[in-house]
Formats: C-alpha cells, structure tokens, sequence
C-alpha cells in the first residue's frame, strides 16, 4: 500500500494530537502534578485587597514598624513603642510557600511591645510573615518575607 501527501499529512495531524492529548490527560490525573492555589478563598480575599493597600500605607507613615529577629526561644515580633501595647490587637499570620499545612495564624498577645513566636512552630526554611494590627481603630499590616 502506498501513502500520497494527504494520507501522510492526516496521519501526522492525528499523530501529534494524540501526543498532546496523551500529555493533557497525564497532567490531570497524575497527583504529581497537583498544585494549589496560595489560599482556598482567593477571590474572597481579592475584594479585600483595598483594606490591605490602606493598611501597609498607614504603617509606612510610623515613625518606626515591626521588627522581626530570630532568637532561641523563636522568632522576636517588637512592635513601636511610641503606641501603647495594650491597645494593639490584630493577628500573625505565617505562611510557608512550600508546604500550607505548615501555615498557621495567632492571635497577637503582647509582653510589653513583644512577642515571640514559639519555635516549635517554625521549621528552617522560607517563610512569610503577614502582621495585621489595629491601633485606636487604625488598620496596620506588616509583611515580610524571612529566612528562619
């Protein structure tokens, strides 16, 4: 049997769409392959972006913002002392980029204008920080990316 140009051709099309299909297919099914987005309600959070611009442009007017420093007992969060402590609330939130079950958010409990965040939470390795603090009704947030 002999093949002319349009058999070939037919061929050849059918050929690399199978390829691509095989390649689609093997993508979606294999767990290898399974990435997630960086949070479940990403959408939800993206309508709340406004706040959070509003917010980092507030703590850039401080006079002085959070500092972070690795320490033994953990990771040293000082927030400014020229705002009284017992008025700050607000949450830490701590995000691994390489594995979310590693994430986790407290509540801000201050000793004084620090905190330390315990380090059997935290393993070596890359890590975000995201601080949202509030001050007599101010909105502030602190992110960091860190080496712990």
């Amino acid at each position: 049997m002999k093949l002319n140009w349009g058999t070939a051709i037919v061929l050849a099309f059918i050929g690399f769409i199978s390829f691509i299909l095989y390649f689609v297919i093997k993508m979606n099914t294999n767990k290898q392959y399974e990435h997630d987005l960086v949070t479940e309600d990403y959408y939800k959070q993206e309508l709340a972006f406004q706040k959070e611009i509003d917010a980092e442009k507030n703590a850039k007017t401080l006079n002085a913002n959070i500092t972070i420093k690795k320490i033994n007992e953990g990771l040293l969060v000082t927030f400014p002392e020229d705002k009284e402590y017992t008025k700050i609330s607000g949450t830490i939130a701590l995000y691994r980029p390489s594995n979310k079950k590693l994430d986790f958010e407290i509540p801000i409990a201050l000793n004084g204008y620090q905190t330390v965040i315990p380090a059997k939470h935290l393993i070596e390795g890359r890590w975000k920080i995201t601080i949202d603090w509030k001050y007599n009704d101010t909105s502030y947030m602190f992110k960091k990316s860190f080496t712990y």
